[in-house]
């Protein structure tokens, strides 16, 4: 059984996952465009979270439950989604909320998915290529970001770099990754739902440089005032967190994806995030200081 609460029609932006660390950063920056923000949740309990991220209508529904998605879906003017991290069917929950959304006569569709999906290697990079192929084949207006690795994910290493004075993740200190605050890759989203510019883009989205860590460690030195060094830890090790929300065939891809840094890196460049932000993207010197101050982030002049 699906419910929707506070539903009407109009013009409105479905979020997929709107209670997520990530697509709960969208949430605000469309309602500041004054958009009027649709959450779609899985779990009832998180009504009222969704509602005070701003959400003024929510429905609990399923991607893999195609009446709820058409319920989710009636009225609705544009979508956001965002699919679960390395979901075995992430690929087929991705072509069903673009095939409600067809039925639905939605008319714009932003899917964040990756940087470099057509890198096959990795197989949750490839997950997102049958829902690239399904905008493409459709008559949606799609916008498809392709972010580099979040910064947001530096936050979990954080009180070990505070407590310990290292920070380690489970490569190289030398690879060099391309990096993204996804408030950005939020405002991007929230512009291409909300504006026309960005229509039928397909955006690679990286803050300046690829920063190996021993510059990422220097730049936390700089931040808290006392020496921080790059370490280096074993995968196995580094995901012991994460157990308790991964099988272990989903952390053996989350391998891969580090076993790709450790061999190559990441790069990417930040001229399209440049462009459509209509300003300097947020760099990772800033992003760190906010998190050595223990700041709420910082407000970003907007064009």
């Amino acid at each position: 059984m699906t419910t929707t609460e506070k539903m009407t029609t109009g013009n409105s932006i479905l979020v997929v996952g709107a209670t997520g660390r990530f697509a709960g950063l969208v949430m605000p920056e469309l309602i500041r465009r004054g958009a009027v923000v649709r959450a779609l949740i899985r779990d009832r309990s998180n009504v009222g979270l969704a509602q005070s991220l701003g959400a003024r209508e929510v429905t609990v529904g399923d991607l893999r439950d195609r009446e709820s998605l058409d319920i989710a879906l009636k009225g609705v003017d544009g979508v956001f989604h965002i699919g679960p991290a390395f979901a075995p069917d992430e690929a087929a929950m991705g072509v069903s909320i673009v095939e409600a959304s067809i039925r639905a006569g939605v008319r714009k569709f932003v899917f964040s998915s990756v940087i470099q999906p057509t890198n096959t290697r990795l197989k949750n990079h490839a997950a997102k290529i049958p829902v690239e192929d399904a905008l493409y084949s459709s008559n949606l207006e799609y916008t498809i970001l392709h972010p580099a690795n979040f910064m947001q994910n530096i936050r979990s290493a954080w009180p070990t770099v505070v407590e310990q004075g290292v920070f380690s993740e489970p490569f190289p200190k030398t690879a060099r990754v391309a990096r993204v605050d996804y408030r950005d890759v939020a405002e991007v989203a929230a512009i291409a739902l909300t504006a026309d510019r960005l229509a039928y883009a397909t955006l690679e989205l990286c803050a300046d440089g690829c920063q190996d860590r021993h510059e990422i460690t220097e730049m936390m030195t700089s931040a808290l005032g006392r020496p921080i060094t790059a370490g280096e830890i074993d995968f196995h090790e580094w995901a012991v967190p994460a157990r308790a929300k991964y099988t272990e065939h989903q952390l053996s891809l989350l391998a891969k994806v580090y076993e790709h840094y450790a061999a190559v890196g990441l790069g990417g460049n930040s001229l399209s995030l440049r462009a459509a932000l209509g300003r300097e993207p947020r760099s990772l010197q800033s992003f760190i200081e906010e998190l050595a101050a223990g700041a709420q982030p910082r407000p970003q002049p907007h064009a």
